[in-house]
């Protein structure tokens, strides 16, 4: 395979100074592997997506602090002929087009280069089982992840099935690209990595945790508009405290999301 124009090689994201900027391809220098560092790798028509929203916030500075890194191959690069062309009709005709097996294979081959010990591969579909809070506490224990942004109609079967990849889906609806999902998973996943976020305590407590969905949170004003912080929340008692928040997110979670209540182990 000849060695793709400099402008289209993979790109990396990490240990480096991240400000708002009007030029995404100040963030797109290359960067070398940080050894034991959690990396995401991005396969994509769009590099120049990212990191997005992942450039800001808190994981924004784990990225600039290197607590993980972010990588992008660009599909473009491994298109084929003149004009690079990464897709091609649907057999057995049809509307739209869909990313070719050789050229995604390819741009697959060139992240996986880098993985090691526990890595999946991750295809972005419409199709693909539900991701959750349990899937991105999983994928943080993994050493990275390589997640495939699909476009168009979608990528050719046998690509997906020659690297075992599992299909990951956001929600019932569609998108025009896993661009964002990409960012959304990566989001959920990054915030669970040791040191990424302040108080560690924050992901042990909040929604999908332990099942249930975060009790209701308040702070000053004591009293707004009418309405008072609960009094149990400024007793001092830290046992009523937990009762109470423990009461409030079975009642939510039995109101909002039956079908999560329904998942609860039956006590003995």
């Amino acid at each position: 395979m000849t060695q793709p124009p400099k402008s289209q090689a993979a790109k990396s994201h990490g240990r480096k100074a991240i400000r708002p900027t009007l030029k995404p391809s100040s963030l797109m220098d290359e960067a070398p592997d940080l050894v034991g560092v959690w990396q995401a790798r991005i396969v994509t028509l769009f590099p120049e997506t990212f990191p997005g929203v992942l450039g800001a916030s808190l994981t924004g500075k784990a990225l600039q602090d290197g607590k993980w890194q972010l990588h992008t191959h660009d599909l473009r690069a491994h298109g084929i002929g003149k004009h690079r062309n990464v897709d091609d009709t649907p057999a057995g005709g049809g509307a739209g087009m869909v990313l070719r097996a050789d050229v995604v294979s390819n741009a697959i081959a060139e992240a996986q280069t880098h993985a090691r010990g526990r890595w999946p591969i991750l295809y972005l579909s419409p199709r693909g089982q539900r991701f959750d809070q349990a899937m991105a506490r999983d994928l943080a224990r993994c050493d990275g992840v390589t997640l495939l942004c699909g476009r168009f109609e979608g990528v050719d079967e046998r690509v997906l099935e020659h690297w075992n990849i599992t299909e990951v889906s956001l929600g019932d609806f569609v998108m025009t690209g896993g661009e964002i999902a990409a960012q959304a998973m990566l989001d959920a996943t990054v915030r669970l990595l040791p040191g990424v976020l302040g108080n560690a305590e924050s992901a042990v407590e909040e929604s999908h945790s332990h099942g249930l969905l975060e009790h209701p949170q308040y702070t000053r004003p004591a009293t707004w508009e009418g309405r008072d912080i609960p009094a149990v929340l400024t007793s001092g008692d830290h046992g009523k405290v937990a009762e109470w928040r423990q009461a409030q997110s079975e009642k939510l979670t039995q109101e909002r999301r039956p079908d999560l209540w329904a998942k609860r182990p039956t006590k003995p």
